[in-house]
């Protein structure tokens, strides 16, 4: 049988107190199993309590605990760096707070009484490490001859030798933590050490350490009783890691588990039993899958099914994508987004399953109703920002925000639904990226920083609810359809707004500036947080709208062209009166006399 490669690592590990009564470095590692393992990575990390603080073992310990099991409670969707940074972060609030309270501000003074520890960690995940450095721990890449040191010590030299700590846990209640990647190969090996042992090693040493000790937890513990014959008056900790094999890239076997080798759900009909759920009627067709309505045999519940199309079914990709979908459900729940159906047991085959909403899309809603309120708007744009903040926060870019793709309920509840084509940034990490970008939704909705090239983002996002909201009030879109046609920057500079309020006098200025922020061209010019857009259909924000500062176009609309055209009319009419009479010279030309008789004749 072909066994598929996975992370795999070894790892050897040794920490004493050295020549001091305490050790008062901390250290630790998780390898898990399974989904963590290619969500969440394998995590190495360890700390120094600064010695001249009496909780400073306390400190380490706390720190190393805590980012261990921390880490694998974020978000699968985060990215490692925003998982990690995050948790270091809420680590040193933490001691911070502590340490206040118990001596008041922490100062130089009185930081002895307090917690304070450097903190370092590696997280390996898929195929690259993801490094973390506060202090002056040491994280160095073991090469065939040299050691290349891949974190930098953050001390202050003051002269005469001596120096002082720059940045440490519990000092400050912000940190600054650095971050860096490093692609991985099967055979690198890394080396964690406390500064009680790489300050008292040579490059020879530790080379000539791991040449003769294959074994890494022995080349730890010889790497540490070599660190103190050499002088080293501090405690003494190493983390020797050696990566033995990598994923293949894009690989999603362990991370949609026994689903993501599964075959591909055939094509259903009404009646028919499939994986306990009896199909009632199909509910869409499309390119890319087709939508059944269910029953849960089991249950009773009514669901939807998704399966592959038979274009799909032969595509691995496709069928990831459509997993996606679900792994995303399970783990972002919110009212206004597709939540996951009750599972019927385990599967034979892959497809996804979600709650049945019984109502219309929003596209359906449009047509039906024509150009909505600006109260409508509001109401309808708040709900959708409200689904796309909950993946936001898990820095998940839907990419495909469409009337299409949200449903509203009998009760008026919106829902976005279709998750296919989104960008999740933990899983990005994992190579895995379904859909080119510019292609990932549909043209009229689609960012267009997409058709440059660049990566989708949260404000790739606002610009697709932005134009929604346009086209809720007006029927068309803020720039009309040429936007997908706008492939280079040049031609994205000549698009030009159309304000809503010449297709709706309903929409008043104030609400019309923010449509055109949220819709700008340029990225850097909309929204930062959906928040911020939503409060600006509600509240007039006069630094949108001064007259000022409002392009031509956006000063007074039709009401403006109109009082320039009758300015225009005036100014002709003076000039026609005030114009000299023309009068017959005394002596006409010969050409004035001959046209004078042709004109009699």
């Amino acid at each position: 049988m072909l066994m598929r490669s996975q992370l795999a690592i070894s790892l050897g590990q040794w920490s004493e107190a050295g020549t001091k009564a305490e050790n008062q470095d901390f250290h630790g590692a998780v390898q898990p199993d399974g989904p963590d393992l290619a969500e969440k990575g394998v995590v190495v990390a360890l700390a120094d309590g600064i010695s001249t603080s009496a909780l400073g073992a306390v400190a380490a310990e706390t720190a190393v605990k805590t980012f261990l099991a921390d880490y694998y409670c974020t978000s699968a969707g985060w990215s490692a760096q925003t998982s990690g940074t995050s948790v270091i972060s809420a680590i040193n609030s933490w001691i911070y707070a502590q340490n206040r309270r118990a001596t008041g501000r922490v100062t130089d003074e009185n930081r002895e009484r307090g917690m304070v520890c450097t903190f370092s960690a590696m997280v390996l995940k898929s195929r690259t490490a993801h490094l973390f450095h506060v202090g002056d721990a040491r994280i160095a890449l073991i090469g065939d001859d040299a050691i290349e040191p891949l974190t930098e010590a953050h001390r202050v030299n003051l002269g005469g030798g001596k120096s002082y700590l720059g940045r440490a846990l519990g000092v400050n209640n912000s940190i600054d933590i650095d971050y860096r990647q490093v692609p991985l190969n099967a055979g690198m090996t890394f080396m964690l050490s406390t500064d009680g042992v790489h300050e008292y090693l040579s490059d020879a040493d530790v080379l000539a350490v791991l040449a003769k000790e294959p074994n890494l937890n022995d080349a730890a513990q010889e790497l540490a009783a070599r660190a103190m014959r050499a002088g080293s008056p501090d405690n003494l900790t190493v983390q020797l890691l050696r990566v033995e094999s990598l994923p293949a890239a894009g690989d999603v076997s362990d991370l949609m588990g026994a689903e993501g080798v599964l075959p591909p759900a055939p094509l259903l009909r009404p009646a028919e039993d499939f994986a306990g759920y009896a199909i009632l009627r199909e509910l869409h067709s499309g390119s890319r899958s087709h939508v059944y309505l269910a029953r849960d045999k089991a249950s009773g519940a009514r669901v939807a099914l998704k399966v592959p199309s038979t274009e799909a079914a032969d595509d691995s990709h496709a069928v990831n994508a459509l997993l996606l979908e679900e792994w995303i459900m399970r783990r972002v729940d919110n009212p206004h987004l597709l939540a996951v159906g009750p599972s019927s047991g385990p599967r034979r085959h892959a497809f996804v399953v979600s709650d049945y909403v019984e109502g219309q899309t929003l596209y359906t809603w449009m047509n039906d109703n024509g150009a909505a309120s600006p109260e409508e708007t509001r109401a309808m744009i708040g709900q959708i920002a409200r689904g796309l903040q909950a993946l936001h926060r898990r820095e998940i870019v839907h990419r495909d925000l469409r009337p299409h793709n949200v449903l509203i309920d009998a009760e008026g509840t919106a829902r976005i639904i279709d998750f296919g084509s989104a960008q999740v940034a933990g899983l990005e990490e994992l190579g895995l990226s379904f859909d080119d970008g510019a292609f990932a939704g549909t043209m009229q909705y689609s960012a267009p920083e997409l058709y440059l090239g660049y990566q989708a983002t949260n404000a790739s996002d606002i610009y697709s609810l932005g134009v929604i909201a346009y086209q809720m009030l007006t029927g068309a879109l803020p720039y009309g359809p040429r936007v997908s046609a706008a492939r280079t920057a040049a031609a994205q500079r000549r698009l030009r707004y159309i304000p809503a309020a010449e297709l709706n006098p309903a929409v008043p200025p104030w609400m019309d500036a923010a449509l055109a922020r949220a819709v700008a061209v340029d990225p850097a010019k909309r929204y930062g947080e959906l928040s911020e857009f939503i409060y600006d259909l509600s509240h007039p924000n006069r630094a949108l709208f001064t007259p000022e500062e409002r392009p031509l176009l956006m000063r007074g609309s039709v009401g403006f062209w109109q009082a320039v055209a009758a300015a225009l009319a005036i100014a002709l009419a003076v000039s026609v009166m005030t114009r000299p009479q023309l009068r017959t010279p005394d002596h006409p030309s010969p050409q004035s006399s001959a046209a004078n008789k042709e004109t009699v004749r």
